[in-house]
């Protein structure tokens, strides 16, 4: 059986690492990208299984890139776990337009999320 490949969009690098550690102990295939154009970028290379999207990005933002990413019909039904430290009730309607499965707020438990990377794959 294939690895599914675990894509994390976001800028802080400390957080990547962790990420790569948590979710390679967990057999996924850990990709990172540290903005919304390199992972629109990244998607024309290797399809994620699902992403874990950050909002606050340099460049262009977790919010842009996600309404880009589902225009293309190849994307459209990837899952996507935002991660953000601004408040859901702030900008989760948002994001619910979208059609994302989940919103995490940082700082989160990493039982919690990867979780709910098992419940969309």
């Amino acid at each position: 059986m294939d690895k599914k490949r675990v894509l994390v969009v976001d800028d802080d690098q400390d957080l990547l690492k962790m990420m790569k550690m948590r979710l390679e102990a967990e057999g996924y295939e850990f990709m990172s990208a540290s903005d919304g154009l390199e992972m629109l970028n990244f998607l024309k290379k290797k399809k994620p299984d699902v992403i874990l999207l950050d909002i606050m990005l340099p460049g262009m933002d977790g919010y842009s890139s996600l309404r880009e990413m589902r225009k293309d019909d190849e994307f459209k039904d990837i899952p996507v776990i935002i991660l953000s430290a601004k408040e859901k009730k702030k900008v989760g309607d948002l994001f619910k337009l979208e059609g994302v499965s989940f919103f995490v707020e940082k700082p989160f438990e990493t039982q919690d999320l990867l979780q709910k990377i098992r419940s969309v794959l």
